[in-house]
């Protein structure tokens, strides 16, 4: 690493483990080639892809963070929450993901008889293709099943006409709830942080409780950079850093070629400021 250059630090993207296309290896290889220094696999409520790729990212001489995003419910509806450097053979975040793995599959299952209603044919079967981890069958694989039959033009689409909050193929879960996951991180030893909060749909009011209830609950970041954040949206989420104390995060939020908004480790710097939260780890 060239210590006069700022660190290109990746800490949030999915394998084929969760929601993703690339092996965690395969992963590791993409983020080095694109020339991160310090990267992340953060797959969804999953720890299982964590080995290969650490193995992988050592051997391409990058600093390795182990991660997770886990699901929750906050204020009906869905909030990611994001651990960092998280001790992966920790029981309490162990037990904590197998419970919401459980909850994916009758969601899954559900889904797919609301697109059957729809005239959507064998969608159950057609995301299991795309699922390296059937227990962890999401909305993403059945997007990407519904591009390939050529019912949708791209994965958006999918979003917007089926699979969205309140489209008809949507289907609400109860995953954990905000504190129940940031104490599983914490008792895991890493650092929560609040993943992606330019793509929660709630009023100024209700933005300002979940960043009160997420610092009280002992949240300590939030993604300020990332590939699901509009360029202005960054200088919003640097403001409200500064405003609350968060450490602040960046991490692209790749899942695949092709299909991802943005690239590993292609994002901007940090807006100036800021305390990053790798900033004791490297």
């Amino acid at each position: 690493m060239n210590s006069k250059s700022p660190l290109n630090v990746d800490l949030h993207c999915h394998s084929s483990v969760s929601d993703g296309v690339l092996a965690p290896a395969v992963l590791a290889e993409r983020a080095s080639r694109n020339g991160v220094d310090v990267w992340s696999l953060t797959d969804h409520d999953e720890l299982s892809g964590l080995a290969e790729a650490g193995r992988a990212a050592r051997e391409l001489g990058m600093v390795f963070i182990p991660g997770v995003e886990v699901s929750t419910t906050w204020a009906n509806q869905t909030v990611h929450v994001v651990g960092l450097n998280v001790d992966v053979n920790n029981a309490v975040l162990q037990d904590g993901l197998n419970g919401i793995r459980a909850g994916r599959i009758g969601r899954a299952r559900e889904m797919a008889c609301r697109l059957e209603a729809q005239g959507v044919a064998g969608s159950y079967e057609g995301a299991l293709r795309y699922a390296g981890n059937p227990g962890l069958l999401s909305r993403t694989h059945f997007a990407r099943f519904m591009v390939e039959q050529g019912l949708c033009k791209g994965m958006q689409d999918a979003f917007d006409k089926y699979l969205g909050d309140g489209k008809p193929g949507y289907v609400r879960v109860h995953w954990s709830s905000l504190g129940q996951a940031v104490s599983w991180i914490l008792a895991a030893g890493g650092r929560a942080v609040l993943a992606h909060p330019g793509r929660y749909m709630y009023t100024p009011t209700q933005f300002g409780a979940l960043f009160d209830d997420f610092k009280q609950l002992g949240g300590q970041g939030i993604e300020v950079v990332t590939g699901s954040h509009r360029p202005d949206q960054y200088r919003q989420y640097a403001d409200i850093a500064r405003q609350y104390g968060f450490l602040a995060s960046r991490g692209s939020d790749f899942h695949a070629p092709g299909e991802s908004r943005i690239d590993l480790g292609a994002m901007p710097a940090l807006p100036p400021g800021l305390t990053p939260v790798w900033h004791d780890w490297v």
